[in-house]
């Protein structure tokens, strides 16, 4: 585990760094509705999980990626994973100037409730406040609208669709390319992005 690995914590979640120990939560929170699943390669079969949690501790190894699951904090239940990637650095810096906040699933019961949005005021809370990024990615399949809305509910702004940008995650979908719909956080446009999800947990 590299030195980029925390326990974020707040009052509804807590997103721990990934371990291979976590791959049969991790099925069981992706073995309900799959419906929301359809972009992205989410197994529901230990097999297949423990494949991509393997894949992901590889990039956190080779510090391109910090990996979490999350959990509801009251009882520690695993209900998604997340993680930052793509980290760059160019300041000589310890912590990455940026990074994407990506590769992320909820279970069904708990999308677009205090949890989720605890999970994002973390995570973008932790790149600003203790890495000190320069931007913050935030990115989807173009046709993904359910995501989509979601990046610009928080105030991600909307850089445009890069085309054929990457391989699609699709079921059915091997060997074809995705277009990708990019938005991005600055430093300045922090402090606004912050004030609008505390304000949705408090009305949760």
């Amino acid at each position: 585990m590299n030195e980029l690995a925390v326990t974020l914590t707040g009052r509804f979640v807590m997103l721990t760094p990934l371990t291979l120990d976590d791959v049969t939560g991790l099925v069981h929170a992706a073995s309900g509705d799959r419906s929301t699943f359809k972009w992205s390669l989410i197994p529901d079969n230990f097999e297949g999980m423990e494949a991509v949690v393997r894949t992901l501790l590889t990039d956190r190894d080779g510090r391109t990626a910090v990996p979490f699951v999350t959990r509801r904090r009251e009882s520690g239940e695993i209900i998604g994973m997340t993680r930052f990637l793509a980290l760059r650095w160019w300041r000589g810096r310890p912590y990455p100037d940026a990074a994407e906040i990506g590769g992320t699933f909820v279970a069904a019961p708990w999308q677009r409730t205090a949890c989720n949005t605890e999970a994002k005021l973390l995570m973008i809370s932790h790149a600003f406040d203790e890495w000190d990024v320069q931007r913050l990615d935030l990115k989807s399949d173009a046709r993904n609208e359910r995501s989509r809305r979601a990046m610009e509910r928080i105030g991600a702004h909307f850089e445009g669709v890069l085309r054929n940008w990457q391989p699609s995650q699709v079921d059915g979908e091997e060997g074809r390319t995705r277009s990708t719909s990019m938005y991005s956080i600055l430093p300045s446009e922090w402090p606004t992005i912050k004030a609008r999800l505390v304000e949705r947990l408090q009305t949760t």
